[in-house]
């Protein structure tokens, strides 16, 4: 995944500005969401498949308010998905982005070399 960053110069017009501006705001919503351990560890369980709120809770070692906190965070930012199945709410991924997101991460942070 090469491809060219956006340079920003003199004689770009307005509308070529506004655009690399909405989209850099776009990525700042979308790194903040990601920026607390807890989300990045949902968005971590959830690239494996859809998950119940009680799975997270179990999974991350955490109370449900905390969870739902976070999904609710997620869900806001659209990169999680709720399902409800009587009282259980099940939730995954909205789109490929996380798991793009995550893929980067490892490779910056995880990989071995």
């Amino acid at each position: 995944m090469n491809m060219a960053l956006p340079v920003i110069h003199e004689d770009m017009s307005d509308d070529e500005l506004d655009k690399i501006v909405e989209k850099a705001t776009a990525a700042s919503a979308f790194l903040k969401a990601i920026s607390h351990e807890g989300r990045l560890m949902i968005l971590c369980h959830l690239v494996t498949g859809e998950k119940s709120v009680t799975e997270l809770e179990d999974l991350l070692s955490a109370r449900q308010a905390a969870v739902s906190q976070q999904l609710s965070r997620l869900r806001l930012e659209g990169l999680v998905v709720p399902r409800r199945d009587g009282k259980a709410i099940y939730y995954r991924l909205a789109d490929d982005r996380p798991r793009k997101m995550l893929e980067c991460v490892y490779e910056l942070f995880c990989k071995e070399d």
